[in-house]
C-alpha cells in the first residue's frame, strides 16, 4: 500500500459547485440601474418637450399679434402683408422679462400710394407692451426706378429720375449768365440723416440752350455744395437715412430709428428738414 502522504495536496481557492451543477446567473444590477435612470430622465425629457411646444405656440401667437397690430396701424396709403419673426431662445422667458431680444419685420410686396416696394426692419429691445418705446431699429427699403418716380420729387427737376450704377440722373433748369439753361445731370447720392445729398458729377446741356460751357454749368450747380433732397418728409418723424445704394433701375435705402413707439401716431407722422 502506498503512503497517502506521498500524494500531491490539492489547494481549493473557493467553493466549487458540485460536478455537473450549472453556474449561478450574475446579479441583474445593470438593468435595475437602467430602469432607475429612465425613471428620472423620461419625465425630464417630457417636460422639456412640453416647454418647447408651449414656447413654439407662444412664439407663433406673439408673431401674429405683432403683425396684426402693425398692419392695423398702417396709414391708408400703405398696403401690404407683414410677417414677423421674434428672435431669441425662449419667447416665454423674454415675455416674462418684459421685452423681446429682437424682432424682424418683412413686407416684401408692400405698396405706398400704389407704388410697389419691399421693406424689412430689424428691431432690438422690443417691449412686450406696445405702448412703450422700442430701443432701436434698422430698416431697408428696396424701390424700383418706376416706384421712385411715383413717390419722390427733386425740386426743380423735370421729367423722371433715372437710376444708374452708383448715380442718379435728372433734368433741370438754371439761370446762367442771365440766360435760362436746360441741362441733364448725373449725381451721386449720400445719406445725411434727414436729407439725401446730391452731388453733380457730369452734366450736359439740352438742345436749344445755346453755346454754354459745361464746366461753368457744373460750377454753378455745385457752387452751394451738394444739393439737399429732404427725405424726412417721406418718413415717420425721427427716422433717419443712414445709407443709400443706387444700382441700375433700383435704389436701396437704409433707415434707422431709436426710442420710438410703433403705434398709429408714429406710423402716420411725417418728419421735416426745417
Amino acid at each position: 500500500m502506498s503512503d497517502q502522504r506521498d500524494q500531491p495536496t490539492e489547494v481549493l481557492t473557493g467553493a466549487q459547485p458540485p460536478a455537473g451543477a450549472a453556474a449561478a446567473p450574475p446579479r441583474a444590477r445593470r438593468p435595475r440601474r437602467l430602469r432607475t435612470v429612465l425613471r428620472i430622465v423620461i419625465p425630464i425629457v417630457v417636460v422639456v418637450l412640453l416647454l418647447v411646444v408651449a414656447d413654439s405656440v407662444t412664439r407663433a401667437v406673439a408673431e401674429q399679434r405683432v403683425a396684426a397690430e402693425i398692419e392695423k396701424n398702417l396709414p391708408d396709403t400703405v398696403k401690404g402683408d407683414v410677417t414677423v419673426h421674434i428672435g431669441g431662445f425662449s419667447v416665454i422667458a423674454q415675455f416674462l422679462q418684459g421685452s423681446f431680444e429682437s424682432v424682424d419685420l418683412n413686407a416684401p410686396h408692400a405698396t405706398v400710394n400704389g407704388a410697389p416696394l419691399s421693406a424689412a426692419i430689424h428691431a432690438t429691445g422690443v417691449p412686450a407692451d406696445f405702448s412703450k418705446p422700442i430701443q432701436s431699429a434698422t430698416g431697408t427699403l428696396s424701390i424700383s426706378q418706376d416706384s421712385l418716380n411715383k413717390l419722390v420729387t427733386i425740386p426743380g427737376a423735370k421729367g423722371d429720375i433715372t437710376l444708374g450704377d452708383g448715380v442718379l440722373g435728372y433734368d433741370g433748369s438754371i439761370d446762367l449768365l442771365g440766360l435760362p439753361v436746360d441741362y441733364t445731370v448725373s449725381a451721386t447720392a449720400k445719406a445725411n440723416g434727414s436729407t439725401v445729398l446730391l452731388t453733380p458729377g457730369k452734366a450736359s446741356v439740352s438742345a436749344g440752350s445755346g453755346n454754354v460751357n459745361v464746366t461753368k454749368l457744373l460750377q454753378a450747380l455745385t457752387a452751394s455744395g451738394p444739393f439737399p433732397l429732404c427725405a424726412a418728409q417721406y418718413l415717420p418723424a425721427g427716422v433717419q437715412v443712414s445709407d443709400i445704394h443706387v444700382t441700375p433701375n433700383r435704389a436701396t435705402v437704409t433707415l434707422t430709428a431709436s426710442n420710438f413707439v410703433m403705434d398709429e401716431k408714429f406710423l402716420h407722422s411725417k418728419g421735416s428738414c426745417s
